[in-house]
């Protein structure tokens, strides 16, 4: 028996002879089928059993967004309503102590492109010039950068702005580490509240006084976050789809956590806090890549409220180069879960919190959308489901592989009503995206290697509407303003996302072969789109209007 054995795992053609090729492929084949059945087959089944819990799971919260939203737009009343808002009026008799004091921080790094708008947006606020201190952080490493800031904010200062640029030895802690000490500054302790504005953002002169009435006349409100919006959506396709996936954040995301909670994550730029909040919940913490998040989560433990004003927007600009998009998403998906990680506990132990609203933070703030949201759209997309055309003995039912996915695709596509048609093109480049924010979660959930990492994000500045202008202004410029697709071909190479490619393009040409279930449809698209991403070219195309 023990020779018949050997006969069948390891034919004696294996050793060698005439044939061996075509031998070691039978027996790959035959290793193949004898794992399959104990194996493979009972691990891809539990692995669709997993992905179709989490594909409910974000199939119901986005259900319920969408019926909360429905709800909050028809009838719940404006925020104006619900809380109590009057205008800080201009009073010849008092003059302006009847408004409160307000610090502008302005953190920047290297911000060549942007940090005139910024620093400009800044002094315009229509703000008594007594009750307002601009405070620029300035953490760049380029001295000439740093001349052309303090060289700037002395500009202001001549008009009589009460602008102070600040610098610090080193960049720990990163933007927490110089907004907590930009706060530590002495000029700093008359002032009630801090509005933060990244370097590539610009507030309309009346954002402080729609925004600050909330905070004085409701001493329970730490936050007011506005919307972001972008300069440079129309840039190429790469911002248009950035563009969809943030719209769904502020339309609905924020909304809704405004609404019925009172609680959102702030969002680190566009919005104002109540200084004594800040110090109550403990201080800027650097000890995630998302110290806006944690900040947040800490105020709201200790039963301070957040308001999300939709209406009032400020203008910014999304990254342009698919590198800082990806070094962007990873901290955006890194932060959270790793936040997550080292929060729960402290959550479920609280006691000044309702418990509804600490099921709502743990489970759908966290769990859902920021970890189970792009684990499975990598997961049972971009593996589980092609895997199972190698494997037909394990079924996917249509209402998992198609219904679910349409569903939410459609939930997640009513923020940007202009780009409803790339809506398909934005599901596949979603996919190619979960596979970073994937790996970025798991980085932050195990605290790996790269949990702590921190690059800014490459701002260009809103004068480069598309290539052949960016191309005509680099001429005139002393500085690289765009980077030209045809220089640099290795750098632009994504290993990761060519392999995945590679595989996706294997299993659709088994299952146009082999299969019955025309998937090689979807996974040639999305073979294309891996493949666009892979080579870097994602940033250049321009998309049609």
């Amino acid at each position: 028996m023990a020779e018949t054995a050997q006969k069948i795992l390891i034919p004696e053609t294996f050793q060698g002879g005439p044939g061996v090729g075509y031998d070691i492929a039978s027996q790959i084949g035959l290793m193949w089928e004898l794992i399959k059945a104990p194996l493979i087959v009972p691990l891809l089944r539990i692995g669709v059993y997993i992905c179709l819990a989490m594909s409910l799971m974000l199939f119901m919260e986005r259900v319920y967004m969408g019926i909360v939203i429905v709800l909050v737009k028809l009838f719940w009343p404006k925020p104006e309503k619900r809380y109590n808002y009057e205008p800080i009026q201009d009073d010849v008799e008092l003059g302006s102590s009847n408004f409160p004091v307000v610090l502008i921080q302005i953190p920047m790094f290297n911000e060549r492109e942007v940090y005139k708008v910024s620093i400009g947006a800044a002094c315009g606020l229509s703000w008594p010039s007594d009750r307002l201190v601009i405070q620029v952080l300035d953490d760049s490493t380029d001295p000439v950068i740093k001349q052309m800031v303090e060289t700037e904010c002395q500009r202001w200062a001549s008009k009589g702005i009460n602008i102070r640029y600040q610098i610090r030895e080193t960049r720990g802690g990163y933007k927490a580490g110089a907004l907590k000490e930009g706060l530590k500054r002495s000029y700093v302790k008359h002032c009630e509240f801090v509005a933060i504005f990244d370097a590539d953002f610009r507030p309309e002169p009346d954002y402080l006084r729609r925004a600050i009435p909330y905070l004085t006349r409701n001493p329970d409100i730490a936050l007011v976050q506005g919307r972001w919006r972008f300069v440079n959506s129309d840039e190429c396709l790469l911002t248009r789809m950035q563009e969809m996936s943030l719209d769904y954040h502020f339309t609905v995301e924020q909304e809704v956590g405004s609404a019925t909670h009172a609680f959102f994550g702030f969002n680190g730029t566009a919005g104002v806090w109540r200084i004594a909040a800040i110090n109550e919940a403990g201080g800027w913490k650097d000890r995630t890549t998302v110290e806006d998040m944690d900040l947040a989560v800490r105020a709201s433990l200790r039963g301070w409220k957040f308001v999300y004003l939709g209406d009032l927007q400020v203008k910014s600009e999304l990254p342009s180069t698919f590198n800082a998009f990806r070094f962007q998403q990873h901290r955006w998906s890194c932060g959270p879960a790793n936040l997550f990680r080292k929060m729960v506990m402290e959550i479920v132990r609280n006691k000044k919190v309702k418990f509804w609203k600490k099921v709502y933070v743990i489970y759908s703030f966290f769990f859902v959308r920021k970890i189970i949201a792009h684990m499975v759209t990598f997961t049972f997309y971009c593996v589980v489901l092609p895997l199972t055309i190698l494997v037909p003995e394990v079924k996917v039912p249509i209402w998992g592989a198609v219904y679910i996915p349409s569903v939410i695709t459609i939930l997640n596509s009513v923020g940007t009503p202009r780009s409803i048609h790339l809506l398909f093109y934005w599901i596949l480049f979603e996919n190619v995206m979960s596979m970073h924010r994937t790996k970025a979660t798991l980085i932050g959930l195990l605290e790996a290697g790269r949990v702590n990492e921190w690059v800014v994000t490459e701002k260009l500045g809103d004068i480069v509407k598309n290539n052949a202008a960016a191309a005509a202004i680099a001429k005139k410029t002393p500085f690289k303003l765009f980077k030209n697709p045809g220089f640099k071909f290795g750098a632009r190479l994504h290993l990761l996302e060519l392999g995945f490619g590679v595989f996706l393009f294997l299993c659709g040409c088994y299952d146009f072969v082999h299969g019955k279930n025309n998937y090689f449809v979807y996974l040639f698209l999305q073979t294309i789109t891996f493949f666009i991403c892979g080579f870097g070219y994602v940033g250049t195309i321009i998309p049609s209007s």
